[in-house]
């Protein structure tokens, strides 16, 4: 523990750190090339200090920021002789990263000589290589089917472009010019930081500055303890499965046990499968940034997260699981779908240590989607990708939100005008699915449908989805909410798509993604009529 501060002055210098992540992701966003990141906001951005220790982080993506630190780490450990000027970027799942899609930039913040801080940034690339458009082979079985692999490397040194390092970077993706553009971006994020950061030690001086930072998470550590303390004490356990791995039906099983233990939290894994063949398996980074974004809205969102608000989280998985992949394993859809089930499990589990502090279960899907081929306009390859919503579980006393988002995703949808503009694509239907919810005392959330036509091309699609034949679960009574399904519409005639992997679309047909709806939570038999009469009434039964 650090020297005590006082707490106006700690406040300040937090919520400073804060602004500074901030800051950076909204130039992020505003510097963009790509829809995935300027329109969805598929990034996040973070404030370490010297060591490596996260300060403070932008709201933004729960799965980058958890996993973020973990980039960092590796991005010091092979440049431990960085430089004022120097950017070293990374995507490599065994090197740091969570998977190849994720781009992170790590770059040093030196005060007179001396190294104060780092500032990092994590930015979806809507391509990076690979079998499939998109960087999203739903059927890929190790990780070179998915994409270039960057381990830890300068790509910015003492403030001079690696262009042999860029052009190899660039050689390897479909879409070159958007990877550009978003690549400068993330630098751009990274200068804000280093300026912002500069302002902070002119203001405070580097010495209150580097107090402070090791202060907040001091003080983030001392509230998750209490958080942690006041919870009932006692172990629980809960399973659940992901719907096959794109190369098998055959479920998988992610189960975890937890047990409060004073100011502690242990979270084991052990339970879960072994690593699989297909792309659904998860590397540490991802597994511990879902246990941390669980932790924190089972305790007090409002503990300013940061390294200090993990310390007292003890997380076992065992090497070799689906938890906790090993190379060569493919492992894209371990970042967006076990990543999801993971948080389902944990919540699972303390419905039945801490019931009112938990939910339904929310789809548990992000319902990925990538289209790529030849933009028969610029006679250019494009790659559209994008997630898209689904129902929010129903809690304790509030119906589930229709629609949105949820848990470990936490992006806009692409709007149909940007979608449409950008890439040879058509949105023919994109809508609220009634009935969809879990029923209960309170409705779980309702899915969405979304119709996407390849205009005037044939197209390459993946898709990366689950909770196609496992619903979400409801609490206390509520039923589970209803299974997506994903639909090709050929000549007006569905036909059923499986839940992952990749195929071909002539011009003309539509894939349809149809996301699940939340669960339901307490007896259907005590909703208030008035709220059912809405709910026919606002045609979501």
């Amino acid at each position: 523990m650090t020297d005590a501060m006082d707490p106006i002055t700690l406040e300040v210098l937090r919520h400073a750190l804060a602004a500074v992540a901030e800051e950076m992701n909204a130039n992020l966003v505003r510097s963009a090339y790509s829809p995935n990141i300027k329109e969805r906001r598929d990034c996040s951005s973070a404030v370490f200090d010297a060591a490596g220790a996260v300060v403070a982080q932008a709201e933004s993506i729960p799965v980058h920021l958890g996993a973020m630190p973990f980039s960092v780490a590796a991005a010091l450990h092979s440049a431990s002789d960085l430089r004022p000027g120097d950017i070293v970027i990374l995507n490599d799942p065994y090197a740091g990263g969570a998977h190849l899609p994720d781009v992170t930039f790590v770059a040093p913040v030196f005060v007179e000589g001396r190294l104060l801080a780092l500032v990092a940034n994590r930015a979806h690339h809507a391509d990076v290589g690979g079998k499939a458009p998109g960087s999203l082979a739903g059927d890929a079985t190790e990780i070179t089917q998915e994409g270039l692999r960057i381990p830890p490397v300068r790509l910015w040194r003492e403030g001079i472009l690696d262009r042999d390092l860029l052009e190899l970077i660039l050689a390897n993706v479909r879409t070159p010019e958007e990877r550009l553009g978003d690549l400068r971006a993330q630098r751009a994020a990274c200068v804000t930081g280093e300026e912002r950061l500069r302002e902070l030690v002119r203001r405070h001086g580097s010495s209150l500055l580097a107090r402070g930072m090791a202060a907040v998470m001091d003080y983030a550590e001392r509230r998750m303890r209490a958080a942690i303390a006041s919870l009932p004490q006692g172990r629980a356990a809960y399973k659940d499965v992901l719907d096959g791995d794109g190369i098998s039906d055959r479920p998988i099983r992610v189960a975890v046990e937890v047990e409060t233990r004073g100011e502690t939290l242990r979270v084991d894994w052990s339970g879960s499968s072994p690593q699989v063949a297909g792309p659904v398996n998860a590397v540490y980074a991802v597994t511990a940034s879902a246990t941390y974004y669980a932790a924190r809205v089972l305790t007090d969102p409002g503990i300013p997260p940061n390294a200090g608000c993990y310390r007292p989280i003890e997380i076992i998985a065992p090497r070799g699981s689906v938890v906790n992949a090993v190379f060569p394993a493919a492992v894209v859809g371990g970042n967006l779908e076990t990543s999801q089930r993971m948080v389902d499990v944990i919540l699972g589990a303390f419905s039945q240590i801490a019931p009112e502090r938990t939910i339904a279960a929310c789809q548990g899907t992000m319902n990925n989607v990538a289209i790529g081929g030849i933009d028969p306009r610029s006679v250019r390859p494009y790659t559209l990708y994008e997630t898209i919503g689904g129902g929010f579980g129903a809690r304790p006393a509030r119906d589930g939100v229709d629609g949105v988002h949820s848990h470990m995703t936490n992006t806009l949808n692409t709007p149909v005008e940007s979608l449409e503009l950008a890439y040879p694509l058509r949105v023919e239907r994109y809508e609220l699915i009634a009935g969809t919810g879990g029923r209960g005392r309170f409705r779980g959330g309702l899915g969405i449908r979304r119709d996407l036509t390849a205009v005037d091309h044939a197209a390459t699609v993946s898709l990366l989805t689950d909770r196609r034949r496992s619903h979400p679960y409801g609490l206390a009574g509520g039923e589970p909410g209803s299974c997506g399904q994903n639909v090709l519409i050929r000549h007006g005639q569905e036909s059923l798509l499986p839940a992952k992997g990749t195929f071909s679309v002539a011009a003309g047909e539509t894939v349809s993604v149809r996301t699940p709806g939340g669960g339901g939570y307490g007896d259907p038999a005590k909703r208030d009529p008035a709220q059912v009469e809405r709910d026919r009434r606002e045609g979501r039964l």
